[in-house]
């Protein structure tokens, strides 16, 4: 008999409507192509790139029931959970394999080979879902009223709107209307400022807060308990170590920095400080404090494996609960370790094979966690490449290696890694939305590798593309997460690396830890620029005022699920338009700028329409 309190699906287990299609699989592939590619140029240009789960959620949902007027919201999800695969996949890949590109404009290592791309693309991304794949039950199914996962419930909310008498659909439709119309304004026309910076000259610091509607969407899904402890990692890096860096660095040049303090504070403001220093010190927090939750979290993973494993409550598991066989995936991740070990374009040894493996295990538990607690928007994937960069370098120079080939290898390494950390927190929020509405997993899990496949055959034609139109390192493509890479390696193998930073971050990590603060939001807030946390904490805030001031369901959750997807549909068209060169034809930030007038006008209306939409409905969607 099913416990009251036990969680029930949209779609009953005992229901088995088309979700695996050839329509769902077709549609899929395309965005999945579609969204690896913008997101590809997107990232080396800013160096972030848009979730694209709900975005391909949203317009799966027109697809199959608008246009092909079919009615099965798990064949819509499996279009979602193909798409964004694609999305995921260009992260990983944009944010370390640039690095090899300039090695090769260097005359450091030999230009990249296209096979090479695809390869590691493929089989990182393949690992990723691998790793993922037994972790399910202790994420997903066992933490479901404590992870929120913040993307993968909107994504399943934007799905469910279309569902029924469509109650639900006004709000999120609203959102994606309004926050279309914020991105186009802001990143577009560019008549209004995407962020509002207020510079702090007693402390040499300053207060940023982004007013983009992703954000504030995040932050209230995640509640204010989550985006406090990002904020408060936030204010230690901004309000506590920038200032200390100021006044104690004066006029000395510390490494990585190329300037004195005070020249680089002057030219470049606190966000530069930042960068050359605060990152080092949250990747080192987002490494210990990934190691913490991993030593926390291996009781559940143990768990989670033994039922894996065990052969009878495998085959005697309901449709919701069926993943892939345990024997099919470990001979997938098998397979993509031997491929990457023996082909030889990519330089790797059985040594790095073996660190491939303990990292990507490592960091897909972390990643899937990181990604339940703020999202994959804002999960750190970069910080734990650092890393992970930083170990295996470590050793491949006490091995006695050096030189192109072993940069190269190491970034082979972090490339394989991040990927694995990228596609891992993307699958477990596919899962997620996947739990919600009834799916079964193992199509889900299926459907991943099939988006993944599709992307790493795109994704190299992508970036060799870009990178001869604009040049990796320009000014119209500056790939600065891969430039922190190709940096962190050169630094190990020439022994100027700064683990004093490193160190201090480690440190902070544990005394949250010893203080019972949760560690990874902590991390996550000190290693993401402030003016993200700011927003963040923001839409907690909202959400805080919005509980108590309200009882009964409201359409909050729905409406900021809207404003999630908009920003990234609008993110995405206005990249693809960037890739065309059609971008310049719609900024008029020459002929209209509004300032800061502009953008307190757009956030003073985006918190009053969130706080509109959370008032308690009048009948239940």
């Amino acid at each position: 008999m099913k416990n009251k309190n036990e969680f029930a699906p949209y779609i009953p287990p005992e229901k088995n409507p088309p979700e695996l299609t050839a329509v769902s699989v077709i549609t899929g592939i395309l965005l999945a192509v579609v969204f690896g590619a913008a997101n590809a140029y997107l990232g080396l240009r800013a160096g972030l790139t848009v979730s694209a789960s709900i975005p391909a959620a949203v317009i799966s949902m027109g697809v199959i029931r608008v246009i092909l007027k079919r009615s099965s919201v798990l064949e819509s999800n499996i279009v979602q959970t193909i798409g964004s695969a694609g999305e995921s996949l260009a992260a990983g890949a944009i944010f370390t394999l640039p690095a090899l590109f300039l090695w090769a404009k260097e005359g450091k290592a030999p230009p990249p080979d296209p096979l090479e791309i695809f390869l590691i693309t493929l089989c990182g991304g393949l690992l990723g879902v691998s790793f993922m794949i037994p972790l399910r039950k202790a994420l997903i199914v066992k933490e479901h009223n404590k992870l929120p996962f913040p993307e993968g419930t909107a994504c399943a909310e934007v799905l469910l709107a279309g569902e029924g008498d469509g109650a639900g659909a006004g709000a999120v439709f609203s959102g994606i209307g309004i926050a279309s119309a914020v991105k186009l304004i802001t990143d577009g026309l560019k008549i209004a400022k995407g962020v509002v910076s207020v510079p702090i000259t007693a402390l040499k610091t300053i207060f940023s807060v982004e007013i983009y509607p992703s954000l504030l969407g995040v932050g209230y899904i995640c509640g204010t308990k989550i985006t406090s402890y990002m904020f408060a990692g936030g204010i230690i890096g901004w309000f506590v170590l920038i200032p200390a860096i100021n006044v104690f660095g004066g006029d000395t040049v510390i490494y990585p920095g190329t300037v004195p303090i005070s020249q680089m504070y002057e030219t470049g403001g606190a966000a530069a400080v930042w960068s050359s220093y605060i990152r080092y010190i949250g990747a080192g927090a987002v490494a210990a404090g990934g190691l913490i939750s991993l030593i926390k979290t291996l009781p559940v993973i143990f768990s989670a494996f033994s039922l894996s494993f065990d052969k009878n409550r495998q085959s005697e598991s309901i449709r919701t609960e069926k993943s892939l066989d345990i024997k099919v995936t470990l001979g997938i991740a098998a397979a993509s370790i031997l491929l990457l070990w023996l082909i030889p374009v990519i330089p790797l040894s059985i040594g790095g094979i073996i660190l491939i493996v303990l990292f990507g295990f490592f960091f897909t538990a972390v990643s899937s966690r990181m990604t339940g607690l703020v999202g994959s928007s804002n999960n750190p994937v970069s910080g734990m490449t650092i890393a992970a960069l930083l170990v295996c370098t470590l050793l491949l120079k006490a091995s006695g290696e050096s030189g192109g080939t072993a940069m190269t290898a190491a970034v082979a390494i972090g490339s394989v890694v991040c990927i694995i950390t990228s596609v891992a927190g993307d699958t477990s929020q596919d899962l997620k939305t996947g739990y919600i509405l009834g799916a079964t997993p193992f199509r889900q899990q299926l459907g991943e590798m099939i988006g993944i496949t599709a992307a790493a055959a795109a994704i190299g034609g992508v970036m060799l593309l870009l990178d001869s139109a604009y040049g990796f390192g320009s000014e119209n493509l500056a790939a600065p997460q891969a430039t922190l890479m190709k940096m962190i390696v050169e630094g190990v193998m020439e022994g100027n690396l700064p683990w004093v930073l490193v160190g201090m971050g480690v440190f902070i990590a544990l005394s949250a830890e010893v203080l019972g603060i949760p560690v990874l939001p902590v991390a996550i807030g000190l290693y993401l620029p402030f003016e993200l946390t700011a927003a963040i904490m923001l839409g907690g805030v909202i959400r805080y005022i919005a509980d108590k001031r309200n009882t009964g369901r409201s359409s909050g959750i729905l409406f900021c699920s809207g404003l999630i997807a908009g920003e990234g549909l609008a993110g995405i068209l206005l990249a693809i338009l960037a890739v065309f060169g059609a971008d310049s034809f719609i900024d008029i930030s020459g002929s209209i700028d509004t300032g800061y007038i502009g953008t307190l006008i757009i956030l003073a209306a985006e918190i009053y329409l969130i706080m509109r939409y959370c008032r308690p409905l009048k009948k239940e969607l």
